[in-house]
């Protein structure tokens, strides 16, 4: 069987047949970095990480793009309440993200393009969206798209323009309450470096105009795979597509979408109070326990993150790395690039190439595990052995195998994971720092209570905080 995916747009499961043979072209939303990232963020980024492995592993070269949205008015608006330069809050958390990432073993992608940088190619896909009718100008500074110039607008997520609620901005100027930004004004109060001079008057990027700019610069006028979270499908993802469309391009050939991670049966998120941050989650779990976690259902299914879901995860861990590391004692290790290119099961290559099924494909991993102890406990050290080697041949797939120098950095396997966790701590001490010496002590113990219900313990001293994580 071939692999098939699931497009959003069509709302079936479909062959997948490269634009190119032998090459993808994906581009997946990446953060807003308005603050830390949190477990939610993390399932999106690691879904199609998996996703790219899997393509790799069955022979593809993967040009991946994801992007970083690093202005928006909630970048603006956290800046200014903390006092920070808007895009030093923004290269901030980029930094958290990128750590994050990291620590999760989510691969670099091959392009990681900032909104900021690429302010002209926006300006060049408005100017060609108003020549061609599709646009038009509001008061100086604001751009707007008609979506009633649009016939399939609403294709992508199968909705009928008259039924649709109006966009968020109810400016009296747009043509239809359902028309968006595609460049905003610059507002009274507003740093003067958050807006850029266009023949539209000065403003900034809306949210939308940014990724079809972005991905038509890498990817071109039309490329194979769009992802990202399942909440992004309208009104972002519907809107790229209706720029990109009535710019005259073909744009993304699937859609695919990422379920959310809940807590509590809701969707975790910052705007409910619910969601858990990286730092907290990875000073209390090894780093491929969360992976293990949030990889480990399909990527259309939702997670529901609980510490019953991080004890499930983290005995599976243990299992796996367990028996991996008995068989390597007693038949030796395979090499990594032995591992990249053992035959996998045709069992687990079918579940793999059915939509990325990633639970059915574990499923085919716990049994060679159950072989695998079978021939130890038999002293067959051969088949123990060859277990080992195709067990750790899947894991590798899920960014998971024990002995990759990832997760045997340190003899808990978590030494990646500790050197993020110091960048994300760190950044957390330097916030605090900052606000000790504005006297801000509500926030700074604000930030500290956070660190301690995480399990690290801050200590003060002449140079300065010290921290460490609670036993």
């Amino acid at each position: 069987m071939s692999l098939r995916l699931y497009d959003s747009a069509s709302r079936s499961q479909r062959d997948f047949v490269p634009l190119t043979p032998g090459r993808v072209g994906m581009y997946v939303c990446g953060a807003t970095v308005q603050g830390e990232p949190h477990v939610g963020h993390l399932r999106s980024a690691i879904a199609f990480d998996v996703l790219v492995r899997w393509l790799r592993r069955s022979g593809y070269e993967v040009t991946l793009v994801r992007n970083v949205t690093d202005i928006d008015d909630k970048i603006l608006q956290k800046a200014a309440a903390n006092d920070a330069a808007w895009w030093a809050w923004a290269y901030r958390y980029e930094r958290e993200f990128s750590a994050a990432y990291d620590a999760l073993g989510v691969l670099p992608p091959s392009y990681e393009p900032r909104a900021t940088g690429h302010v002209p190619e926006m300006i060049a896909l408005m100017e060609l969206l108003v020549a061609r009718g599709h646009a038009y100008r509001g008061a100086e500074g604001n751009v707007w798209f008609d979506v009633r110039s649009l016939p399939d607008y609403g294709s992508l997520t199968h909705q009928r323009l008259e039924n649709l609620e109006p966009d968020d901005d109810a400016s009296p100027e747009k043509r239809s309450p359902q028309d968006f930004a595609l460049w905003k004004a610059a507002r009274p109060g507003e740093p003067a470096t958050a807006s850029w001079d266009t023949p539209f008057g000065r403003g900034r990027p809306g949210w939308h105009l940014e990724c079809s700019a972005m991905a038509q610069r890498y990817l071109g006028d039309t490329f194979d795979i769009h992802g990202g979270g399942i909440d992004l499908r309208f009104p972002h993802h519907e809107n790229e597509q209706a720029q990109s469309h009535a710019a005259g391009y073909p744009f993304a050939r699937y859609w695919l979408h990422n379920a959310w991670v809940t807590s509590g049966g809701e969707k975790m998120s910052k705007s409910l109070g619910n969601y858990l941050s990286v730092p907290n989650v990875l000073a209390r779990a090894g780093a491929p326990v969360l992976r293990l976690a949030l990889a480990g259902v399909h990527y259309r299914s939702t997670v529901e993150f609980s510490d019953e879901t991080l004890a499930d995860a983290a005995a599976a861990w243990e299992r796996f790395s367990g028996f991996v590391t008995r068989a390597t004692e007693v038949a030796g290790e395979a090499a990594l690039e032995e591992v990249a290119a053992a035959d996998l099961p045709a069992e687990f290559v079918a579940a793999m190439d059915d939509d990325v099924n990633v639970a059915a494909a574990l499923a085919v991993v716990h049994e060679w595990l159950r072989r695998g102890n079978t021939a130890l406990a038999a002293g067959d050290t051969a088949a123990a052995g060859a277990a080992a080697l195709v067990l750790r041949a899947m894991l590798d797939v899920l960014g998971l195998d024990p002995l990759a120098p990832r997760w045997r950095a340190s003899s808990d396997g978590d030494g990646a994971a500790r050197d993020a966790l110091d960048v994300l701590v760190t950044a957390a001490l330097e916030e605090r720092a900052s606000a000790r010496a504005d006297r801000d002590w509500s926030r700074a113990d604000e930030l500290r209570d956070r660190l301690a219900a995480a399990g690290v313990v801050v200590e003060d001293g002449p140079d300065g905080a010290r921290w460490s994580v609670r036993g």
